[in-house]
């Protein structure tokens, strides 16, 4: 899957989200997590004009959209000591929606109904998406996601 086919894919995952959603992205450096944000905030709404960028060193970047785009970088963090103490934990009661890059970092400390979002890369042109999630929100956002995109 190429960039472009990224940004679609997150693109269309973003118009069938809703406020309280919470997108848990894990996958190695350079695997797509990025350019799907990009594409979910444009499906969300996101104004062209807004340059979506990974919020490694602010841990939070925060989008205008029908409901926000809170894009959360959780690489950096060290213990979820540091995770909680900077409250991060609030935006997922919060009225956005919630992208985590590296979430496969602290699994424990994210909301049962996130849908979790895998980034393999196969080789220098292709990487592997896979969508999964038990909780009764996620498979929601798949069956929508899914009859959305056929």
């Amino acid at each position: 899957m190429s960039d472009q086919e990224t940004i679609n894919l997150g693109r269309k995952l973003g118009s069938v989200l809703e406020e309280g959603d919470v997108i848990a992205m894990a996958g190695e450096l350079g695997s797509g997590k990025t350019w799907f944000t990009k594409g979910v905030g444009s499906g969300l709404g996101v104004p062209e004009e807004s340059i979506i960028t990974s919020p490694s060193f602010a841990l939070v970047n925060e989008y205008k959209a029908r409901c926000p785009l809170l894009h959360m970088d959780i690489y950096r963090l060290e213990e979820v000591s540091d995770f909680l103490s900077a409250g991060l934990d609030e935006y997922f009661y919060g009225n956005g929606v919630v992208v985590v890059e590296w979430a496969d970092r602290w699994p424990s400390i994210l909301p049962e109904w996130r849908l979790e979002v895998k980034f393999e890369i196969i080789d220098d042109q292709t990487r592997a998406i896979t969508f999964s999630g038990d909780h009764p929100r996620a498979m929601e956002i798949l069956k929508n996601f899914e009859s959305q995109s056929s």
